[in-house]
């Protein structure tokens, strides 16, 4: 008797553990399908914000683009294998201006201050980078790498449709020196 009430409690106990698995599964199902994602940085164009191999969780819902996030973006683009993470330099309906020899980004004839930038850029990779109005619904992104970045001064990217956007890129979360949000 005192065997078969034994048997019962090790069954009932590997019951209940099995029903949290499966609860704790599900929550973590609907959390990454519905509040975020992760997704991982692939290359050094955005350094040194984020780092080659940094992963982080991309809130998905409720999230409208604004100038200075970090996003990332689902497009196919020839100089990139997967998901493409880039900062929003640009909205649509704003004039992007490139000035190369003094390194810097005007947006509506208002210089940006980037105080992320790895390093000033040095000459214009891209033909098409002069000045740029964004389309509605568009952005116009780029890395914080600029010398080291395929993004909207590209034409084979340009302006990005706002529907490619996966989502802003809120924490890096790995490797742990790496933690923190994203500015």
């Amino acid at each position: 008797m005192a065997a078969e009430q034994k048997q019962g409690s090790v069954a009932q106990e590997g019951y209940e553990w099995l029903q949290v698995l499966i609860w704790a599964l599900v929550a973590i199902v609907l959390v990454f399908t519905f509040l975020g994602r992760i997704t991982p940085v692939d290359g050094h164009s955005m350094e040194p914000t984020l780092r080659h191999g940094d992963l982080m969780l991309v809130r998905s819902i409720g999230y409208a683009p604004e100038a200075g996030d970090v996003i990332v973006l689902t497009k196919k683009f020839d100089a990139a294998d997967g998901p493409i993470v880039k900062r929003v330099v640009a909205v649509g309906g704003q004039t992007v201006e490139i000035d190369y020899d003094a390194g810097a980004v005007y947006v509506d004839g208002q210089a940006l201050d980037e105080p992320y930038l790895k390093e000033a850029m040095r000459e214009p990779w891209y033909e098409n980078s002069a000045c740029v109005t964004v389309p509605e619904g568009s952005l116009f992104v780029m890395g914080d790498n600029r010398n080291g970045s395929n993004d909207s001064r590209d034409v084979t990217l340009g302006t990005v449709d706002e529907r490619y956007v996966l989502g802003k890129a809120e924490l890096v979360f790995f490797p742990f020196r790496d933690f923190g949000t994203i500015d």
